[in-house]
């Protein structure tokens, strides 16, 4: 454990703690949506359960993935006093970035004439720059815990 706390002290000196940050967000992104994809796959060949009810199973799953992940991890905010206010701020920013998603391929795809996986992939990008910035200044922004 000490071997592995001095090999992540040493990548926050080599990269700086911003570009850590920026790829802990990355890798915590990628967990959720591996975790995702696992649980569908999970869910449906061995669970039988329909595909529909498995995605939105899924996607639930790994909503608290990603919560965890960058609240625990990537933003390092420990405090649970109001974890079900912050969790309500992220649901506010998921959902955003699925308007903003759906908006942006809808108009990429029909408008621009792009092709439907290079306009996802445009989306996803965006997503993840509007995503970090939510999840930083809105769902876990600085603030005073109780006892303070």
């Amino acid at each position: 454990m000490v071997r592995l706390i001095a090999l992540y002290g040493w990548i926050e000196t080599l990269l700086g703690p911003r570009i850590f940050k920026l790829v802990r967000y990355l890798i915590s992104g990628g967990v959720a949506a591996a975790s995702n994809l696992a649980a569908l796959f999970f869910l449906v060949q061995f669970g039988h359960v329909h595909y529909l009810k498995a995605s939105i199973l899924a996607f639930a799953m790994s909503v608290a993935v990603s919560f965890t992940m960058q609240k625990f991890w990537t933003f390092h905010d420990r405090p649970v006093h109001d974890m079900h206010a912050q969790f309500a701020r992220y649901l506010i920013v998921i959902l955003a970035n699925l308007a903003l998603n759906t908006a942006l391929v809808y108009l990429l795809v029909e408008k621009a004439h792009v092709w439907y996986l290079a306009a996802q992939f445009v989306a996803t990008v965006v997503i993840a720059v509007t995503g970090y910035f939510g999840y930083r200044h809105f769902v876990f922004r600085d603030r005073v815990s109780p006892s303070a």
